[in-house]
């Protein structure tokens, strides 16, 4: 093969998502090729959203009535969504408290929490960069796998 293509140059890759996925979720690899936020130790994770995005289907297409008004949403949620990984910084909620530096694994719900030594290490999705560290429930900054 004299040469290939070069598929992504910089910034993050977009997808398409299964359902709702909100900015700041980790999100993993779901069937027919669409995303969705990552499980507990989801082992398919793809890095973090970095917008928010609803799966084509879900847009809403037929006017609803209010006040006795037809009202049909002119700005809806995207159909597809960026999402950053290998080594960018981002703000990801934590599930439970992190220390600066701890290896990090998907949590429910798009969360992370702190891996243990029994993990399977391709649940790994980053490490905690937030230099004092993160309470249970906070916002902190994770440098994705």
């Amino acid at each position: 093969m004299s040469g290939i293509p070069q598929v992504r140059k910089t910034g993050p890759r977009t997808y398409v998502p299964a359902e709702l996925i909100l900015g700041g979720q980790v999100v993993e690899a779901r069937a027919a090729g669409r995303i969705g936020p990552a499980g507990a130790g989801s082992v398919k994770t793809l890095g973090v959203a970095v917008t928010d995005a609803i799966n084509p289907e879900g847009i809403a297409t037929e006017p609803t009535i209010a006040n006795g008004r037809t009202v049909l949403n002119a700005a809806p949620l995207p159909t597809v969504v960026a999402v950053a990984d290998s080594g960018i910084e981002v703000p990801v909620k934590y599930a439970a408290a992190a220390a600066f530096g701890d290896r990090l694994k998907a949590a429910a719900a798009g969360a992370v929490t702190p891996m243990l030594a029994e993990d399977d290490p391709r649940s790994y999705v980053g490490k905690c960069t937030q230099p004092a560290g993160v309470a249970a429930g906070s916002i902190g900054l994770v440098t994705t796998a």
